[in-house]
Protein backbone atom coordinates (compact mmCIF):
# COMPACT_ATOMS: atom_id res chain seq x y z
CA UNK A 1 0.00 0.00 0.00
CA UNK A 2 1.17 3.63 -0.79
CA UNK A 3 1.78 6.18 1.96
CA UNK A 4 1.26 9.64 1.43
CA UNK A 5 2.23 12.89 3.76
CA UNK A 6 -0.85 15.53 2.50
CA UNK A 7 0.04 18.89 3.99
CA UNK A 8 -2.43 21.48 3.88
CA UNK A 9 -5.02 23.89 5.85
CA UNK A 10 -7.51 21.49 7.32
CA UNK A 11 -9.32 23.20 9.26
CA UNK A 12 -12.67 22.21 9.05
CA UNK A 13 -13.68 21.42 12.37
CA UNK A 14 -12.60 25.18 13.89
CA UNK A 15 -15.18 26.20 11.48
CA UNK A 16 -13.88 27.12 8.51
CA UNK A 17 -14.69 25.74 5.02
CA UNK A 18 -13.84 22.39 3.62
CA UNK A 19 -10.36 22.87 1.46
CA UNK A 20 -8.90 19.97 -0.66
CA UNK A 21 -7.44 18.00 2.01
CA UNK A 22 -10.69 17.78 3.09
CA UNK A 23 -11.66 16.12 0.46
CA UNK A 24 -9.07 14.87 -1.69
CA UNK A 25 -7.42 13.08 1.05
CA UNK A 26 -10.27 10.90 2.07
CA UNK A 27 -11.26 10.03 -1.57
CA UNK A 28 -7.43 9.03 -1.86
CA UNK A 29 -8.19 6.89 1.43
CA UNK A 30 -10.76 4.98 -0.53
CA UNK A 31 -8.48 4.02 -2.88
CA UNK A 32 -6.94 2.28 -0.78
CA UNK A 33 -3.54 4.81 -0.11
CA UNK A 34 -2.17 5.32 3.42
CA UNK A 35 -2.88 9.22 4.20
CA UNK A 36 -0.80 10.91 7.07
CA UNK A 37 -2.06 14.68 6.94
CA UNK A 38 -0.75 17.83 8.80
CA UNK A 39 -2.24 19.91 9.76
CA UNK A 40 -5.49 21.30 11.47
CA UNK A 41 -3.95 23.71 14.10
CA UNK A 42 -5.99 26.91 14.17
CA UNK A 43 -2.77 29.05 14.81
CA UNK A 44 -0.77 29.62 11.76
CA UNK A 45 2.80 29.14 13.37
CA UNK A 46 1.87 26.36 15.27
CA UNK A 47 0.65 24.56 11.69
CA UNK A 48 3.37 25.33 10.12
CA UNK A 49 5.36 23.60 12.81
CA UNK A 50 3.28 20.76 12.95
CA UNK A 51 3.72 20.93 9.15
CA UNK A 52 7.17 21.13 8.99
CA UNK A 53 8.15 18.04 12.29
CA UNK A 54 5.46 15.63 10.95
CA UNK A 55 7.59 15.44 7.75
CA UNK A 56 10.60 15.38 9.46
CA UNK A 57 9.39 12.76 11.39
CA UNK A 58 7.60 10.31 8.66
CA UNK A 59 8.84 11.66 5.51
CA UNK A 60 11.06 8.58 5.10
CA UNK A 61 8.00 6.76 5.46
CA UNK A 62 5.99 7.66 2.76
CA UNK A 63 6.39 7.85 -0.76
CA UNK A 64 4.87 10.87 -1.84
CA UNK A 65 4.02 14.24 -0.20
CA UNK A 66 1.20 16.54 -1.40
CA UNK A 67 1.01 20.30 -0.34
CA UNK A 68 -1.72 22.15 -0.71
CA UNK A 69 0.04 25.41 -2.53
CA UNK A 70 -1.62 29.03 -1.92
CA UNK A 71 -0.17 32.35 -3.21
CA UNK A 72 -0.17 34.19 0.25
CA UNK A 73 0.94 33.56 3.50
CA UNK A 74 0.80 29.82 3.20
CA UNK A 75 3.39 29.65 0.29
CA UNK A 76 5.87 29.81 2.29
CA UNK A 77 4.37 26.67 4.24
CA UNK A 78 5.12 25.18 0.82
CA UNK A 79 8.73 26.56 0.15
CA UNK A 80 10.17 25.54 3.75
CA UNK A 81 7.90 21.93 3.19
CA UNK A 82 9.69 21.34 0.15
CA UNK A 83 13.13 22.38 0.73
CA UNK A 84 12.86 19.82 4.28
CA UNK A 85 11.94 17.28 1.16
CA UNK A 86 14.52 17.90 -1.01
CA UNK A 87 16.96 17.59 1.78
CA UNK A 88 15.53 14.28 3.16
CA UNK A 89 15.32 12.65 -0.71
CA UNK A 90 11.31 12.40 -0.75
CA UNK A 91 9.17 12.91 -3.81
CA UNK A 92 6.82 15.90 -3.27
CA UNK A 93 3.64 16.95 -5.54
CA UNK A 94 2.93 20.74 -4.89
CA UNK A 95 -1.26 21.24 -6.15
CA UNK A 96 -1.19 24.28 -7.26
CA UNK A 97 -4.74 26.06 -5.34
CA UNK A 98 -3.79 29.39 -5.44
CA UNK A 99 -5.40 31.73 -7.61
CA UNK A 100 -3.29 34.39 -7.14
CA UNK A 101 0.22 32.02 -7.97
CA UNK A 102 0.84 34.27 -11.05
CA UNK A 103 2.01 37.04 -9.16
CA UNK A 104 3.93 34.81 -6.44
CA UNK A 105 6.11 33.49 -9.72
CA UNK A 106 6.54 36.85 -11.04
CA UNK A 107 7.53 38.84 -7.76
CA UNK A 108 9.37 35.64 -5.61
CA UNK A 109 10.95 33.92 -9.22
CA UNK A 110 13.74 32.57 -6.93
CA UNK A 111 12.17 30.93 -4.14
CA UNK A 112 9.58 29.59 -6.66
CA UNK A 113 11.94 27.91 -9.09
CA UNK A 114 13.88 25.99 -5.76
CA UNK A 115 9.76 25.04 -5.03
CA UNK A 116 8.92 24.16 -8.45
CA UNK A 117 12.04 23.37 -10.40
CA UNK A 118 12.69 20.09 -7.98
CA UNK A 119 9.07 18.48 -7.68
CA UNK A 120 8.63 14.87 -8.44
CA UNK A 121 5.28 16.44 -10.42
CA UNK A 122 3.34 19.83 -10.65
CA UNK A 123 -0.42 19.77 -10.37
CA UNK A 124 -2.61 22.21 -11.95
CA UNK A 125 -6.29 21.76 -11.35
CA UNK A 126 -7.45 24.08 -13.96
CA UNK A 127 -6.03 24.91 -17.28
CA UNK A 128 -5.37 28.90 -16.46
CA UNK A 129 -2.53 28.12 -13.67
CA UNK A 130 -1.55 25.12 -16.24
CA UNK A 131 -0.98 27.84 -18.60
CA UNK A 132 1.10 30.25 -16.13
CA UNK A 133 3.64 27.68 -15.28
CA UNK A 134 3.91 26.36 -18.84
CA UNK A 135 4.88 29.84 -19.62
CA UNK A 136 7.68 30.01 -16.82
CA UNK A 137 8.89 27.01 -18.17
CA UNK A 138 8.42 24.68 -14.86
CA UNK A 139 8.94 20.84 -15.71
CA UNK A 140 6.69 17.74 -14.56
CA UNK A 141 3.17 19.81 -15.26
CA UNK A 142 0.41 17.86 -15.00
CA UNK A 143 -3.51 19.20 -15.61
CA UNK A 144 -5.79 17.45 -13.00
CA UNK A 145 -9.33 19.04 -11.97
CA UNK A 146 -10.45 19.68 -8.62
CA UNK A 147 -12.95 16.76 -8.57
CA UNK A 148 -16.32 16.78 -6.47
CA UNK A 149 -18.32 12.91 -6.32
CA UNK A 150 -21.27 13.85 -9.31
CA UNK A 151 -23.73 11.12 -7.26
CA UNK A 152 -24.22 13.47 -4.38
CA UNK A 153 -25.50 16.26 -6.75
CA UNK A 154 -29.13 16.05 -7.59
CA UNK A 155 -29.96 17.62 -11.14
CA UNK A 156 -32.78 19.37 -11.40
CA UNK A 157 -33.70 21.44 -14.85
CA UNK A 158 -35.62 24.73 -14.05
CA UNK A 159 -38.58 25.59 -16.70
CA UNK A 160 -39.07 29.05 -15.04
CA UNK A 161 -36.38 30.40 -13.43
CA UNK A 162 -37.09 33.05 -10.82
CA UNK A 163 -34.99 35.82 -9.13
CA UNK A 164 -33.83 33.80 -6.36
CA UNK A 165 -30.09 34.42 -5.99
CA UNK A 166 -27.77 31.81 -4.20
CA UNK A 167 -24.18 32.38 -3.55
CA UNK A 168 -21.63 30.24 -1.45
CA UNK A 169 -17.93 31.83 -0.64
CA UNK A 170 -16.21 32.83 2.42
CA UNK A 171 -17.22 36.32 3.60
CA UNK A 172 -13.68 37.88 2.53
CA UNK A 173 -12.50 40.82 0.27
CA UNK A 174 -11.15 38.46 -2.50
CA UNK A 175 -14.37 36.82 -2.94
CA UNK A 176 -16.30 40.47 -3.34
CA UNK A 177 -19.21 39.83 -1.70
CA UNK A 178 -20.33 43.87 -1.33
CA UNK A 179 -20.76 43.03 -5.25
CA UNK A 180 -23.33 40.57 -4.58
CA UNK A 181 -25.39 43.02 -2.37
CA UNK A 182 -25.11 46.14 -4.86
CA UNK A 183 -26.29 43.66 -7.55
CA UNK A 184 -29.35 41.97 -5.57
CA UNK A 185 -29.90 45.68 -4.22
CA UNK A 186 -30.20 47.03 -7.77
CA UNK A 187 -32.29 43.80 -9.11
CA UNK A 188 -34.95 44.60 -5.87
CA UNK A 189 -35.84 47.82 -7.99
CA UNK A 190 -37.00 45.03 -10.77
CA UNK A 191 -37.97 42.17 -9.14
CA UNK A 192 -39.77 43.82 -5.62
CA UNK A 193 -40.13 39.49 -4.99
CA UNK A 194 -36.08 38.86 -5.39
CA UNK A 195 -34.35 36.94 -2.80
CA UNK A 196 -30.60 36.78 -1.72
CA UNK A 197 -28.86 33.70 0.27
CA UNK A 198 -25.31 34.51 1.04
CA UNK A 199 -23.79 31.11 2.32
CA UNK A 200 -20.27 30.99 3.72
CA UNK A 201 -18.08 31.64 6.84
CA UNK A 202 -16.70 35.02 7.89
CA UNK A 203 -13.00 36.04 7.15
CA UNK A 204 -11.47 39.24 6.86
CA UNK A 205 -15.38 40.49 6.51
CA UNK A 206 -16.90 40.32 10.60
CA UNK A 207 -20.19 39.32 10.11
CA UNK A 208 -20.96 42.54 11.68
CA UNK A 209 -19.08 44.35 8.64
CA UNK A 210 -21.42 42.27 6.24
CA UNK A 211 -24.67 43.34 8.26
CA UNK A 212 -23.71 46.99 8.03
CA UNK A 213 -23.40 46.63 4.24
CA UNK A 214 -27.13 44.58 3.83
CA UNK A 215 -28.49 47.53 5.69
CA UNK A 216 -26.37 50.31 3.93
CA UNK A 217 -27.90 48.41 0.25
CA UNK A 218 -31.52 48.20 2.18
CA UNK A 219 -31.85 44.75 1.23
CA UNK A 220 -32.94 41.72 3.61
CA UNK A 221 -30.44 38.82 2.99
CA UNK A 222 -30.70 35.56 4.11
CA UNK A 223 -26.95 35.15 5.60
CA UNK A 224 -27.12 31.20 7.26
CA UNK A 225 -23.30 31.32 7.54
CA UNK A 226 -21.49 28.24 6.98
CA UNK A 227 -22.69 25.39 6.47
CA UNK A 228 -21.83 21.97 5.30
CA UNK A 229 -22.15 20.73 1.67
CA UNK A 230 -25.17 18.62 2.70
CA UNK A 231 -26.95 21.72 4.35
CA UNK A 232 -26.15 23.94 1.54
CA UNK A 233 -26.68 21.30 -1.36
CA UNK A 234 -30.42 20.62 0.20
CA UNK A 235 -30.74 24.72 0.66
CA UNK A 236 -30.16 24.86 -2.89
CA UNK A 237 -33.06 24.01 -4.44
CA UNK A 238 -34.66 27.24 -2.98
CA UNK A 239 -32.61 29.23 -5.73
CA UNK A 240 -32.83 29.24 -9.41
CA UNK A 241 -29.59 31.26 -10.00
CA UNK A 242 -25.98 30.89 -8.82
CA UNK A 243 -23.91 33.81 -8.74
CA UNK A 244 -19.69 34.16 -8.05
CA UNK A 245 -18.57 37.67 -7.63
CA UNK A 246 -14.80 37.12 -6.89
CA UNK A 247 -11.64 39.42 -7.70
CA UNK A 248 -8.86 36.40 -7.74
CA UNK A 249 -10.28 32.73 -8.54
CA UNK A 250 -8.38 29.36 -9.47
CA UNK A 251 -11.25 26.51 -9.97
CA UNK A 252 -13.66 27.22 -7.29
CA UNK A 253 -15.33 24.10 -6.71
CA UNK A 254 -18.42 25.86 -4.90
CA UNK A 255 -18.80 26.88 -9.13
CA UNK A 256 -18.43 23.30 -10.32
CA UNK A 257 -20.78 22.24 -7.71
CA UNK A 258 -23.48 24.66 -8.58
CA UNK A 259 -22.67 23.33 -12.19
CA UNK A 260 -23.50 20.06 -10.90
CA UNK A 261 -26.68 21.05 -9.50
CA UNK A 262 -28.05 22.37 -12.77
CA UNK A 263 -28.22 26.24 -11.30
CA UNK A 264 -27.31 28.52 -14.24
CA UNK A 265 -24.08 30.66 -13.42
CA UNK A 266 -23.38 33.99 -13.70
CA UNK A 267 -19.61 34.78 -12.70
CA UNK A 268 -17.12 37.31 -12.93
CA UNK A 269 -14.13 36.33 -15.24
CA UNK A 270 -11.15 36.48 -13.37
CA UNK A 271 -8.51 34.38 -12.71
CA UNK A 272 -9.08 29.81 -13.42
CA UNK A 273 -12.78 31.23 -14.68
CA UNK A 274 -12.92 31.21 -18.27
CA UNK A 275 -10.74 28.26 -18.04
CA UNK A 276 -13.55 26.38 -16.70
CA UNK A 277 -17.00 27.69 -18.12
CA UNK A 278 -17.56 29.46 -21.63
CA UNK A 279 -19.37 32.56 -21.97
CA UNK A 280 -22.72 31.55 -23.12
CA UNK A 281 -22.37 27.79 -22.94
CA UNK A 282 -21.82 26.73 -19.88
CA UNK A 283 -22.36 30.31 -17.67
CA UNK A 284 -22.55 33.81 -17.87
CA UNK A 285 -19.63 35.69 -17.64
CA UNK A 286 -19.07 39.34 -16.31
CA UNK A 287 -15.91 41.83 -16.21
CA UNK A 288 -14.82 42.01 -12.27
CA UNK A 289 -16.34 44.45 -10.20
CA UNK A 290 -19.06 45.57 -13.10
CA UNK A 291 -22.22 45.40 -11.29
CA UNK A 292 -24.35 46.85 -14.16
CA UNK A 293 -23.24 43.81 -16.51
CA UNK A 294 -24.07 41.33 -14.22
CA UNK A 295 -27.62 43.26 -13.07
CA UNK A 296 -27.58 42.57 -16.99
CA UNK A 297 -26.54 39.27 -17.17
CA UNK A 298 -28.50 38.12 -14.67
CA UNK A 299 -32.02 39.86 -16.14
CA UNK A 300 -31.68 38.32 -19.14
CA UNK A 301 -31.40 34.37 -17.43
CA UNK A 302 -34.88 35.62 -16.01
CA UNK A 303 -36.27 36.49 -19.03
CA UNK A 304 -35.11 33.78 -21.30
CA UNK A 305 -35.40 30.37 -19.66
CA UNK A 306 -34.29 28.68 -22.72
CA UNK A 307 -30.86 30.47 -22.19
CA UNK A 308 -30.79 29.39 -18.58
CA UNK A 309 -31.68 25.73 -19.17
CA UNK A 310 -29.05 25.96 -21.95
CA UNK A 311 -26.66 26.87 -19.62
CA UNK A 312 -28.27 24.67 -16.60
CA UNK A 313 -27.75 21.10 -19.41
CA UNK A 314 -24.62 21.90 -20.32
CA UNK A 315 -23.18 22.94 -17.06
CA UNK A 316 -23.87 19.36 -15.58
CA UNK A 317 -22.57 17.67 -18.44
CA UNK A 318 -19.71 19.96 -17.53
CA UNK A 319 -19.47 18.80 -13.96
CA UNK A 320 -19.57 15.15 -14.57
CA UNK A 321 -15.72 15.67 -15.89
CA UNK A 322 -15.11 16.20 -12.46
CA UNK A 323 -16.62 13.10 -10.97
CA UNK A 324 -13.87 11.01 -8.76
CA UNK A 325 -14.86 7.84 -11.13
CA UNK A 326 -12.94 10.13 -13.89
CA UNK A 327 -10.61 11.86 -12.18
CA UNK A 328 -9.10 9.31 -9.93
CA UNK A 329 -7.45 7.16 -12.88
CA UNK A 330 -4.92 10.41 -13.43
CA UNK A 331 -4.23 10.51 -9.56
CA UNK A 332 -3.14 6.91 -9.50
CA UNK A 333 -1.31 6.90 -12.45
CA UNK A 334 1.27 9.26 -10.88
CA UNK A 335 1.04 7.70 -7.27
CA UNK A 336 1.53 4.44 -8.76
Amino acid sequence: MKSILYIGNKLLKHGYSATSIETLGPLLESENYKLYYASSKKNKILRFAEMFFKTLLIGKKVDFVLIDTYSTTNFWYTFYVSQLCRIMAIPYIPILRGGNLAYRLNNSPKISRLIFSNSYRNIAPSGFLYKVFLNHKYPNLILIPNTISISKYYNELRMTVNPKFLWVRAFSKIYNPEMALKVFSKLRKVYPNAELCMVGPYKDLTKETVQELVKKNGVEVKLPGKLSKTEWIALSKNYDIFINTTHVDNTPVSLIEALALGLPVVSTNVGGIPYLVKDRETALLVNDSDEDEMVKAITELIENPELAQKLATNGRKLAEQFDWNVVKNQWKEILE
